[in-house]
């Protein structure tokens, strides 16, 4: 399958630091594939995604995002949704308001949003809701406003991170759900999680990283077949990584 993501000897180390948060990372991301990036604490996975979103530069390598080179992260950012793993919401605000806001900062019309986001509601189950503030809202019911705001102008690629994290199990599945119909649509996901249960039912491709290298790169199944006595992605998860704490601050 071809590749829409293709990272070229990614190489970055901040300012101060004594050593590479990244170090010669070569990766290609399938179209049209849910790809996990996966690692411990500290492994660059964030570095990784703030670069390929243009959020910062690599010290050295190189990339592009649907035949666009990073030289042109402008054009890369009208092709890509975010979704952080913090709330990006205003909590005074409804969720309505919320994503009309959100949706003109990527230039879509006001006559698209009020046709989309109703609908974007519905489907998350959040119709009801829609002219309620921020503020109220659960865990799970911001995580899925969040996303709705990452997708208003139809990515083809997709950054989740962690977006199931501290919700429901309803929530969660919702969200689920919805990101596989996202991706049979046409949508490439990039999505980080610590849930190794969920990225092996989720992904359709993962990589491990930890040190800002990649370990290895595959299919779930391929992943744990080539562990011996592996059952799942989490054995083969601790078995590459490791475990040591990784606790940061």
């Amino acid at each position: 399958m071809q590749s829409i993501i293709k990272i070229q000897n990614i190489s970055k180390q901040y300012k101060g630091a004594d050593f590479q948060s990244l170090n010669n990372v070569v990766l290609n991301i399938p179209q049209q594939s849910v790809f996990g990036l996966l690692g411990p604490n500290g492994a660059g996975k964030t570095t990784l995604i703030s670069i390929l979103c243009g959020i910062i530069q690599p010290t050295l390598g190189s990339y592009e995002i649907n035949g666009i080179s990073n030289k042109n992260t402008s054009s890369i950012k009208n092709i890509i949704g975010v979704v952080p793993q913090e709330y990006a919401l205003y909590p005074t605000l409804t969720a309505y308001e919320n994503l009309m806001y959100f949706g003109s900062l990527y230039n879509v019309s006001k006559a698209d949003l009020k046709a989309k986001i109703p609908e974007f509601l519905i489907h998350l189950g959040l119709e009801n809701f829609m002219h309620k503030k921020i503020q109220t809202f659960s865990g799970g019911m911001k995580r899925r406003v969040n996303l709705i705001a990452g997708i208003l102008h139809n990515p083809k690629v997709l950054f989740l991170d962690e977006p199931t994290v501290g919700v429901d199990v309803q929530s969660r599945a919702t969200i689920i759900d919805y990101l596989k119909l996202l991706n049979q649509q046409g949508t490439t996901i990039v999505y980080t999680s610590h849930l190794m249960a969920e990225a092996q039912d989720f992904c359709t491709d993962i990589a491990i990283i930890d040190q800002g290298s990649v370990f290895v790169q595959g299919t779930p199944k391929e992943l744990i077949e080539n562990v011996p006595n592996a059952n799942s992605l989490e054995e083969v998860f601790i078995e590459l990584t490791g475990k040591k704490l990784r606790d940061v601050v």
